[in-house]
């Protein structure tokens, strides 16, 4: 649910006439989508009145009941508003951060009040075009206070939430704070709560840095802290594209949809993608159709790769065992140290071994082309 002009494309007013927050919702219902995620000001507008807020609430209960539609996750929008022209928690101006504080434990309470158990942030006015105006340790000490804060609400509130922090490299700014997921994953250890804050990793801000996306869900993964996801799909190298889910990336995507799968990752498959400008309201059911037809597609076909014989069997003659060296090299103790230097190993006979890796990712690239 967003109708931030710039998501709309590089250049350009909308397109399409918005859609009222229930119509998104019935448009999801009927096309067997499971919920609907929204910024604070997506579903109720900043300088809506009270009795304006009441109605559209209303409209929007009925709806997630009549279509069966749930609100797992929901998010506060820190970088739309002038006011935010220079960032929200990380702002020079204590004024700035003490009303984005104010506006998120709103959005908290809405999102609550609707059973969300997720909270994103994205920090999109987070960062710099002037690196003169701002010492980058300042704006991380902000950042931290803030979600401190902001975990201690939820917690006396007994909201039950999960914090997810989503990373960009840059867009809205020249340069956004922690542009990584990486780096989101080394901040949550310096948090008064890690345990209550992961990540929300997008496809199309990991690839527009150049990086693989399905590595950053990976150490996410490993590292228990993937609370989120948001799925799309990204040419490198763009402004934030946002296409279809599986419309560009295919092997990454298949490999993500793999890894999502087999990892045992239970949490909500959310498509955070647009329609193309090109497209009227029949277009936009056919792209959102598109996403959710799209991964269980892939969902088929990583079902196949684990199945396939001769795939499984190179993986099998490519990862070499040996229980004594494993031993050895978990753990450190000082035997283990002495009998590590002692070992001879026969490198170039180690080296000569071709690992077949031509042949399983043509296998795999068979496996998506639907040939296999």
């Amino acid at each position: 649910m967003d109708n931030r002009k710039y998501r709309q494309g590089s250049f350009g007013e909308p397109v399409r006439s918005p859609l009222k927050p229930w119509e998104i919702v019935k448009i999801v219902g009927e096309l067997g989508g499971y919920g609907v995620n929204f910024h604070d000001n997506d579903l109720l507008p900043i300088d809506a009145s009270d009795s304006e807020k009441e109605a559209i609430l209303k409209d929007f209960r009925k709806a997630l009941a009549d279509y069966d539609v749930q609100v797992p996750m929901a998010t506060t929008n820190l970088f739309g508003d002038p006011i935010f022209k220079d960032g929200a928690f990380t702002s020079n101006d204590a004024r700035v951060r003490a009303y984005a504080l104010q506006k998120t434990m709103n959005a908290m309470d809405l999102g609550a009040g609707l059973g969300a158990k997720t909270y994103v942030f994205w920090g999109g006015r987070e960062g710099t075009e002037v690196d003169a105006s701002k010492d980058p340790r300042d704006g991380i000490k902000y950042f931290r206070d803030a979600i401190d804060f902001l975990c201690e609400y939820s917690t006396e509130q007994g909201y039950g939430m999960k914090f997810a922090l989503e990373a960009k490299p840059n867009e809205p700014r020249g340069d956004i704070y922690f542009p990584t997921t990486g780096n989101y994953l080394g901040f949550i250890e310096t948090l008064a709560h890690p345990e209550m804050v992961g990540v929300n990793p997008e496809v199309a801000h990991e690839t527009m840095a150049g990086l693989n996306f399905f590595h950053a869900v990976g150490q996410a993964i490993e590292a228990g802290k993937l609370f989120h996801i948001d799925l799309n799909d990204q040419r490198p190298g763009r402004y934030d594209q946002d296409f279809r889910f599986g419309s560009e990336s295919f092997k990454i995507c298949f490999f993500l949809v793999q890894l999502l799968e087999n990892s045992g990752y239970d949490g909500p498959r959310h498509f955070d993608a647009h329609a193309y400008r090109t497209e009227d309201l029949d277009g936009v059911k056919a792209f959102a159709a598109g996403c959710m037809r799209t991964y269980l597609i892939l969902k088929e076909k990583a079902e196949r790769w684990n199945k396939d014989a001769e795939i499984q069997g190179l993986l099998k003659e490519i990862k070499v065992s040996d229980p004594e060296l494993e031993s050895l090299c978990k753990g450190y103790s000082s035997d283990k140290a002495r009998a590590l230097k002692a070992r001879n190993f026969d490198r170039k006979g180690i080296a000569s071994k071709g690992l077949q890796y031509e042949r399983l990712d043509q296998l795999t690239c068979e496996i998506i082309y639907g040939v296999r």
